[in-house]
């Protein structure tokens, strides 16, 4: 963008219980806290302005089907159909300028905070959250409109804007991937520095914590193909809590509630009510259980009409952005691409073990216990497909493995993303490319 556009006192008259009072605005557009408390709701609204990408973002994948008699359909449809092109004015946007505006206020507090409201615990905290929190943005940034990351070509890939200042005259050219990587790397290493929270209580989970940190490094390594760095950073959070909700336990809950004891950070709404009242569980997804002994399967998907639908989102309470199944699947990936089989095996048995009815497990263990490696990648994946179904996994998924060909069907018409399609990243929304052409 050639400006940010910032936003107004609108998002900071928000009832936030940690706000005491309006935050001033001085200029109009530019925010000028002063307390610890001030900071801390300029943070709240960096967090609460995070986009809702990925409950669009199913809509590209194979887990769901339209439904077509349903009110948001003309805002979803082309979106299903991958017509990125020439998309009739109903289409829901993809986010854009939203991540730029958390990412803002990230700046404001980095800045800032310890400039206005001293040097203490709780700003060290702050200014680490706005570190982390602006190196996700720019990391889901890239995974939405950067082709995926490849190790050579990633210096001359185009990225994504890169935002670290608070100058709204500072004109936002696109960077290489792997300049964007930089900054996510340098955002990272400021944010852990600083860190003085392990883990939230349940309630204020929706922030980053130290666990939250290196859950969010695994994840980067494992886009990256960095494996040794994904497997280490993986164990090391599952180190200090390696936690599973046991479905085979009366009163387990969801794996993605906030309240989970595998629960890591519960920022995202991954589904909204658009998302869950215009779409169906596709037969794919549903295929790939077995759907009497994994117990993932009554406890995600409801009948509703005929057909599932997913009960794992619309739903404050099932935020998630990282939970400790996706811990013990990127070590469980990471370890098989170092050749560390029998650390693949037994993290994706742990997870099994409490997604399973007992017997089922045991015909797993022993069917599983005698693949090859290529075969054990092929179950892992698979597990991925059945563990994080629809949490804003998938899309991404695709993109990192094979993206393969896909099929929607709405009424008699079918669409194809074929296998590899440049459809696979997506383009930059028009009002971005109005506000900077060059995105174009």
């Amino acid at each position: 963008m050639k400006k940010l556009i910032i936003l107004s006192a609108v998002l900071l008259s928000l009832s936030i219980s940690s706000c005491k009072k309006y935050l001033d605005i001085e200029p109009v557009g530019k925010v000028i806290p002063t307390t610890v408390e001030d900071f801390r709701a300029l943070m709240t609204s960096a967090y609460l302005g995070f986009p809702k990408h990925k409950a669009l973002l199913a809509f590209r994948t194979d887990e769901l089907t339209l439904n077509n008699d349903n009110d948001n359909f003309s805002a979803v449809k082309d979106i299903y159909s991958w017509k990125d092109a020439g998309q009739d004015g109903l289409t829901a946007p993809f986010p854009y300028i939203t991540f730029y505006k958390s990412i803002f206020y990230t700046n404001q507090v980095i800045a800032d905070v310890e400039a206005k409201a001293g040097k203490s615990a709780e700003t060290a905290q702050l200014k680490a959250e706005a570190y982390l929190l602006r190196a996700y943005a720019h990391f889901e940034l890239l995974n939405m409109y950067a082709k995926p990351y490849n190790s050579a070509t990633a210096s001359t890939d185009r990225g994504v804007p890169i935002s670290t200042t608070i100058d709204i005259e500072q004109k936002f050219p696109v960077a290489t991937i792997e300049a964007v990587y930089n900054q996510i790397f340098s955002d990272l290493a400021a944010g852990q520095q600083l860190l003085t929270v392990d883990k939230w209580d349940s309630g204020k989970n929706y922030r980053f914590s130290k666990r939250a940190a290196l859950a969010l490094s695994a994840r980067i390594y494992e886009f990256r193909n960095e494996w040794d760095k994904a497997l280490t950073t993986a164990q090391a959070v599952l180190t200090i809590n390696n936690e599973l909700e046991d479905l085979n336990v009366a009163g387990s809950l969801l794996p993605n509630d906030y309240k989970s004891k595998e629960n890591i950070m519960s920022l995202e709404e991954v589904m909204d009510s658009r998302t869950s009242n215009s779409s169906y569980i596709s037969a794919h997804l549903l295929g790939i259980y077995d759907q009497t002994n994994d117990l993932r399967f009554h406890k995600y998907f409801n009948i509703q009409d005929l057909n599932y639908v997913s009960v794992k989102g619309n739903s404050d309470a099932l935020k998630i952005t990282f939970r400790n199944g996706e811990m013990y699947l990127i070590a469980a990936e990471a370890a098989l691409q170092t050749g560390k089989n029998d650390v693949a095996l037994q993290r994706l048995l742990d997870l099994k073990a409490k997604r399973l009815t007992p017997t089922y497990f045991q015909a797993e263990k022993t069917k599983i216990s005698g693949l090859t490696a290529p075969n054990l990648m092929k179950e892992i994946l698979a597990e991925r497909e059945r563990e994080l179904a629809i949490e804003g996994h998938r899309w991404y998924d695709l993109r990192r493995y094979g993206q393969p060909q896909i099929t929607h069907t709405i009424g008699t018409d079918n669409f194809v993303l074929i296998q590899n399609d440049p459809r696979y990243t997506i383009r930059f929304p028009k009002d971005a490319i109005a506000n900077n052409p060059g995105l174009q």
